[in-house]
């Protein structure tokens, strides 16, 4: 991460005590691990919550690997803390797992001021850690409990290659990115002088492509040089689809970048033609702070490995507006995106303001497909389950659960927004700014058929009835999101209203669209055809009963990718979750064309709008939503997944499908799980796992359902011979 640090590190000012614990790390205040960084873009975090929440990494050495109790010191400068006196706030030795989301409960914090704050740990035996080299935070202005964010930096990076020929220079920064172009010229000029740059994001062959299709994005510039002025920055003209205050059908405005950042576009490549003097050239990119380090995968298949680092890449490169967006064409968030998007960076960072900043940007500013205002409820639990933070819940409550749009139940218990019973008031009611709630099923319901599937667009030919069978799978979902959120910050009475209103779903579910003679889900009321995203979404929420899921999952597998790369997302899930891990391998690793190999075949570094652009002309090359893989080789074929909010518990349960090896490294609030595995294919499986202290791990080995119950450091389980 390209930073520089506010303060000097403290670590030579704080003694620390001898202890067979190591210190904790990896300190956080309201989910920031960095609040005392100075970023390039010389902005700072700032806490703007009058009760921060602490969290942190405990170190090693802890008997049995687990927590017991806990002490925070927090005080106004430095010097106390290294005295040991916290003139703010002296927790106490208070006993406790929890290590991360600890509540702040020390006198008032004042605006616009810096605070230093320590942990120190303490085992089951009483043993005490040493404490944690400090960390440093500064209050907002005005303390209003506004979540706490970064601001945007930037990272200035080189050609990776470049080719000149006379007097046009072209060159390749290796991966797609938003930013924008430096020119450094070895001589100051002496007079005037004209010259052309190129940008854009595909190449024809030692040249810009300055015809791409779609939505790929190019740009020409006209300078011309200033007497003794040998550095140009090119400042990128305004692009009228993103960044004006025209509102769309959803009632949203498009995320504007902050001045202190400028404009920004997406480009690879760059050429200068008509300069006489040598230049050099830079991309200054800009994007969230991410840390490349968090996280690493090398498997033994190279497809794999490139389809990783596209989603990988993928995450930092469209993080440019500080909220999940659609990529560059309208820079709004859409929950589908973001549900995808936020999956997918907690794969790959332990990062979480980002995730949590676009959620509750989203429960105010909601889109208009129905099935994606139905994600919100998900997104929040996500949001709790990964940080065990809960404030988006409690703040958000009563929103949160108008998003399930139980308001569009009637006498069937099916939803619909096609009954009469899409009112203003319920459109109101969760926000809704725009005209009217759509269904959608899946993206681009137009497009190219007979390459790969049977139907033009991505609906697997998804016939639309008044009660569709896709918007009441969405539903389920958010009432089991509803349940578990209810439950977990003390509504047990509301708890038990959800599950008694998913039983009820399911019946009603089964009632309205279930072919008892095939085994499988009509697409709604009126129709009989059983289309993939049907009965999909029908597995991947949880509301097919266990004696039907194999017909249902056997049907999946029949249909192909015949969905978006949105869609992929659930497909997969699906597919995991009921004994098809194999299949989803070969679907990971496909090069064909509805796959992510063809991503990259296709020329692009960040992952795209579609599969290719025969099934969507229009699209674009830097579309986080279509990064699902990234998140499910994490979730799925590795097998990681939180089992308890805030990483207190994960289980651990690879499906490694044909794959030979693997080493990888999954980031979580509790730091780091590293895990190797070989599976040889004769039978025999070996898992290498290392867990972060103070989480408890279940491990369950391909072919098996027995759990291993394992704690804090390295661990070698085998199966087979």
């Amino acid at each position: 991460m390209n930073k520089m640090r506010a303060i000097v590190s403290l670590f030579l000012l704080f003694p620390l005590l001898m202890s067979a614990q190591e210190a904790p790390r990896g300190l956080r205040v309201d989910l920031l691990e960095h609040p005392d960084s100075i970023f390039v873009s010389g902005q700072q975090a700032v806490v703007s919550s009058a009760t921060p929440y602490f969290s942190w990494e405990c170190g090693s050495g802890m008997t049995g690997g687990r927590q017991a109790a806990w002490r925070i010191l927090v005080a106004s400068n430095a010097d106390r803390l290294t005295e040991g006196k916290a003139d703010v706030w002296d927790s106490g030795r208070q006993k406790s797992s929890i290590s991360t989301a600890v509540c702040y409960g020390g006198k008032a914090l004042r605006p616009s001021s810096c605070y230093f704050w320590t942990v120190q740990t303490f085992d089951r035996q009483g043993n005490a850690s040493s404490w944690a080299v400090p960390q440093s935070f500064r209050t907002a202005p005005v303390l209003d409990g506004s979540f706490a964010y970064y601001p945007l930096t930037f990272d200035t990076v080189g050609p990776v290659s470049q080719l000149i020929a006379g007097d046009s220079l072209f060159v390749d920064f290796g991966l797609d990115a938003f930013g924008t172009l430096r020119l450094e010229l070895d001589e100051a000029p002496t007079e005037a002088q004209s010259f052309t740059v190129l940008l854009g994001e595909k190449r024809r062959g030692n040249q810009v492509d300055e015809t791409p299709s779609g939505t790929i994005r190019f740009a020409r510039y006209e300078l011309t040089t200033r007497p003794e002025q040998p550095t140009y920055i090119i400042h990128l003209r305004k692009d009228a689809r993103n960044t004006t205050t025209k509102i769309n059908e959803s009632g949203m405005l498009p995320v504007l970048m902050p001045d202190y950042i400028g404009e920004v576009m997406p480009f690879r490549y760059a050429a200068v033609i008509g300069l006489k003097q040598k230049v050099r050239v830079s991309r200054t990119d800009v994007h969230y702070p991410f840390d490349n380090d968090a996280s690493s995968f090398e498997s033994s298949d190279p497809v794999l490995n490139a389809v990783w680092q596209l989603c990988k890449h993928s995450m930092k490169a469209t993080s440019f507006c500080g909220l999940y967006v659609d990529g560059d064409r309208e820079r709004i968030s859409y929950e589908a995106d973001a549900f995808v998007n936020q999956l997918s960076h907690y794969a790959v960072d332990a990062e979480y303001s980002m995730a949590r900043r676009t959620v509750e940007h989203l429960i105010l500013h909601p889109t208009w497909p129905t099935e994606w205002i139905l994600l919100t409820p998900l997104l929040a639990w996500n949001d709790y389950l990964y940080t065990g933070d809960d404030r988006l819940l409690r703040r958000y409550y009563d929103d949160i659960s108008r998003k399930t749009l139980s308001a569009l139940a009637d006498s069937t218990h099916l939803i619909s927004t096609r009954t009469g019973r899409l009112s203003r008031e319920v459109m109101n009611g969760v926000h809704y700014r725009g005209k009217a709630i759509r269904d959608i099923v899946d993206w681009p319901q137009g497009g190219a058929k007979g390459v790969e599937k049977e139907y033009g667009g991505e609906t697997d030919g998804f016939v639309f009835c008044n009660y569709n069978s896709v918007v009441n799978a969405y539903y389920f979902g958010a009432l089991g999101a509803m349940e578990k959120i209810s439950k977990s910050i003390g509504r047990k009475e509301d708890a038990k209203r959800y599950a008694r209103q998913m039983e009820i779903l399911r019946r009603a579910y089964y009632k309205q669209f279930y072919d008892e003679r095939r085994g499988l889900f009509h697409d709604g009321d009126t129709t009989l055809h059983c289309s993939l995203h049907t009965n999909m979404f029908a597995l991947a929420f949880g509301l097919v009963k266990p004696a039907d899921r194999p017909a249902v999952a056997r049907f999946c597998e029949s249909r192909g990718m015949a969905c978006s790369v949105y869609g992929a997302q659930f497909l997969l899930d699906a597919l995991y979750e009921n004994g098809l891990s194999d299949y989803a391998y070969t679907l990971l690793t496909s090069t064909r064309k509805r796959s992510w190999w063809n991503m990259l075949r296709m020329g692009s570094t960040i992952t795209t709008e579609a599969w290719d652009n025969v099934f969507k002309p229009n699209l674009d090359w830097n579309h986080a939503w279509g990064a699902a893989a990234g998140n499910i080789i994490v979730r799925r074929l590795l097998g990681i997944r939180p089992t308890a909010p805030g990483f207190a518990s994960v289980v651990i349960q690879p499906e490694p499908g044909a794959l030979k090896e693997v080493n990888a490294t999954v980031p979580t609030v509790r730091g780091p799980i590293a895990v190797h595995f070989l599976n040889p294919g004769d039978g025999t499986f070996t898992l290498d796992v290392d867990v972060p202290d103070n989480v408890e791990a279940s491990v369950i080995l391909p072919g098996s359902t027995k759990a291993h119950k394992i704690t804090a450091g390295k661990h070698r389980l085998t199966s087979g011979k």
